[in-house]
């Protein structure tokens, strides 16, 4: 599966319109999910489109396009976005929906802990090497995190910060 975005204007295009078009006809899938947890309320509306006359790229085995929109409530402010995938797999669209709450799960888990817990997207680092060996040992910070059982990055950054000898317990 592979996301379409804005520095994909055609195909993304494409996609949209061809949605939009089986929306029309009723040509299309659909599956519906809420969510209803951490003080937010978001709704999932997963739509697959597998005929796909109308996609003039050459994209050899690609067998669907999937509209995922993501609305609701979040800190008592609405959001509405809708994301575009194109895919060679043929499946419904609940398992495509689940496939693309996973990953966004990983973004969660890890790519936003990275950037608000441990500020990776500041970091004042210039050269590449220094970049890439901070990033390592963030994640290795973070694995070592959850493989004890850390539910809150943020907790255990902040218990473990200053104790030296609970850190090289981990490594025993």
């Amino acid at each position: 599966m592979i996301t379409l975005k804005a520095n994909q204007p055609t195909l993304r295009q494409a996609a949209q319109l061809t949605v939009e078009q089986a929306v029309q006809s009723g040509n299309y899938e659909q599956f519906l999910d809420v969510d209803a947890s951490r003080n937010r309320h978001v709704c999932w509306i997963v739509r697959v489109v597998k005929d796909l006359a109308d996609i003039d790229l050459d994209w050899r085995g690609l067998s669907a396009i999937i509209q995922v929109t993501r609305c609701g409530l979040r800190q008592e402010s609405f959001f509405h976005e809708v994301h575009y995938y194109m895919s060679s797999l043929q499946t419904t669209a609940e398992k495509f929906g689940q496939g693309i709450r996973g990953h966004w799960g990983i973004e969660n888990l890890l790519h936003w802990v990275k950037d608000v817990v441990f500020g990776e997207d500041q970091a004042p680092f210039a050269a590449f090497n220094a970049a890439t060996n901070w990033s390592i040992v963030r994640n290795i910070a973070i694995n070592i995190a959850r493989h004890n059982g850390c539910r809150s990055l943020t907790k255990a950054k902040r218990f473990w910060a200053h104790d030296i000898p609970k850190i090289l317990s981990f490594f025993e």
